[in-house]
């Protein structure tokens, strides 16, 4: 351990409240907040082009996602549970010390620095004012309303008592609206062959794009080609950084996932409820936060308290949070698959970037069989869903960000934790806040293609979340008591999840940026 940060604090692990109906308010939410924040913003960009294209053969891709971040989420939970510290401070407490491991995870955090949901939400709401999916000749427009939805989705983060809090209301809104109208449409307009391609593609493992004898794109099942051909088939590499940004938005996703040992501590399970969480700028003034977490001994009481404790986070990975992911990937895919191939947009060649999150909400439009009065009420109902999608997880990516590192200066730097006292922690948070959003104005301005944002963000994700699976394993096998270490099968899965996600971002730098590099080398030499 790094002797840059302070040893833990020591204290007896308090008693969770049992598992009940009565008592659920105090066992749903960080689950709720992660579901929130990664509900549609995938396949409401990428579902027209992904499910569309190759139906829903490659959704067994999101149910290896999925399943793979519950093991990840479950250790950044262990790790919360026993010291209420998230699990970026974790890493730093770890050689070679915080300023080698800040660097990482500042390179790592890339893709938050491009806003790309609030590009694609001003888009959205552009399309309201116009009546139309906005052009060319309303680049402006949709600049500036970029601007403003950065500005909005700070709001907010100002108000309350716990900036948590404000997330979880947020989040838990967003969640019944997104779905319930997804589900709605689903059931009323959706055709059951749809809604089983989709569904049985969640199953449909080895299955990989290809392009078949007429240069149509095409899936093909790996295994069952190499029995029937005697070889493997020819994958299609064209749009492999579009699936890989399927995987990558497909759960949380890169840091983002990192993030729910902070919600864990914040709402005040295990440890975190003896250290505190991250106040409001307005009517925070009684929330507090300590600067180092705080452990307890390994008697039989704590570890009794600590099965219970556990039960709270397998109930929020298992029953709510990757039940909600499944539905949050399949109830848009139904949709894009219904409606977009009716869009202008989707087959139009040319078309404005931001174009990628209305090709759902204008195939509602044009959809055959439906009369112009209904047609035009689908088309609004789906641009305000669409807002509901980008905005709340631009928030979020807000706090996200905010958070990350105001909890790593607030432990980690020795004149910080001297100087500002433990009601003093939102002084930190809203200077990065304010300067994270200064920077989203610029970068909204100069990089003005929110799908090639989207798709730089989710890659980039990828190598994040598989780089820090490890580092999870590292210090939840080394800073962990034996008896609450993860086990074999806890383990293996984080192992796989390393290796799904670095071998994902591997295959797209391979295939998209290598054979740039060899050409500069070749012209360089």
């Amino acid at each position: 351990m790094t002797p840059s940060i302070p040893a833990w604090d020591h204290g007896d692990l308090p008693e969770p409240q049992p598992l009940s109906w009565r008592h659920w308010p105090s066992y749903v939410g960080p689950g709720i907040v992660m579901m929130g924040i990664q509900i549609g913003g995938g396949e409401w960009l990428f579902g027209p082009e992904v499910t569309a294209r190759y139906g829903g053969g490659l959704m067994w891709i999101a149910t290896v996602a999925i399943v793979l971040q519950v093991f990840y989420n479950l250790e950044c939970g262990r790790y919360a549970l026993y010291c209420g510290e998230p699990v970026f401070t974790g890493f730093m407490r770890k050689w070679p010390g915080t300023a080698f491991w800040a660097s990482l995870m500042l390179v790592l955090n890339a893709s938050a620095l491009i806003p790309g949901l609030s590009t694609h939400g001003a888009a959205i709401i552009a399309a309201q004012i116009l009546d139309r999916p906005p052009g060319e000749q309303d680049r402006n427009l949709v600049r500036m309303l970029a601007f403003a939805c950065l500005f909005g989705v700070t709001v907010p983060v100002l108000l309350g008592g716990k900036v948590y809090n404000m997330l979880q209301t947020v989040m838990t809104a967003k969640v019944f609206l997104v779905l319930g109208f997804c589900l709605a449409i689903g059931l009323t307009m959706v055709s059951p062959w749809n809604w089983w391609s989709v569904f049985s593609g969640f199953l449909q493992f080895g299955n990989v794009p290809s392009t078949n004898p007429q240069g149509a794109d095409t899936v093909v099942n790996v295994g069952t080609y190499y029995l029937e051909h005697g070889e493997w088939p020819m994958i299609a590499l064209a749009n492999i950084a579009v699936l890989g940004a399927f995987a990558g938005y497909a759960g949380g996703g890169g840091l983002s996932n990192s993030t729910y040992s902070n919600f864990v501590r914040d709402k005040g399970w295990g440890m975190g409820s003896l250290v505190g969480a991250i106040p409001s700028a307005v009517g925070g003034k009684d929330v507090k936060l300590s600067h180092v977490g705080k452990v307890f001994p390994m008697t039989t009481e704590n570890l009794k308290r600590w099965s219970g404790w556990w039960r709270y986070i397998m109930t929020d990975q298992v029953l709510v949070w990757a039940p909600g992911c499944f539905m949050g990937m399949a109830l848009p895919a139904l949709l894009s698959m219904q409606f977009a191939p009716h869009s202008e947009l989707y087959q139009a060649t040319g078309r404005m970037e931001w174009a990628q999150a209305l090709i759902t909400a204008d195939g509602m439009r044009h959809a055959p069989g439906l009369s112009p009065s209904f047609s035009h009420f689908l088309w609004l109902a789906a641009l305000l869903t669409g807002i509901a999608v980008m905005l709340p997880s631009q928030m979020s990516i807000v706090d996200d960000f905010s958070r990350r590192w105001t909890d790593a200066i607030w432990t980690a730097s020795a004149r910080v934790r001297g100087s500002l006292r433990a009601d003093q922690v939102k002084y930190i948070y809203y200077s990065i806040l304010a300067a994270y959003v200064l920077w989203s104005f610029t970068c909204a301005y100069f990089f003005s293609t929110p799908k090639l944002m989207t798709i730089v963000i989710a890659n980039i994700n990828n190598l994040a979340i598989g780089v820090t699976a490890l580092q999870l394993l590292w210090i939840n096998h080394t800073l962990l008591p034996r008896p609450i270490r993860p086990r074999w099968y806890h383990t293996l899965g984080l192992l796989l999840c390393a290796s799904f996600y670095l071998g994902l971002a591997g295959l797209v730098f391979y295939t998209k940026q290598w054979p740039e590099l060899v050409k500069m080398w070749q012209g360089g030499a």
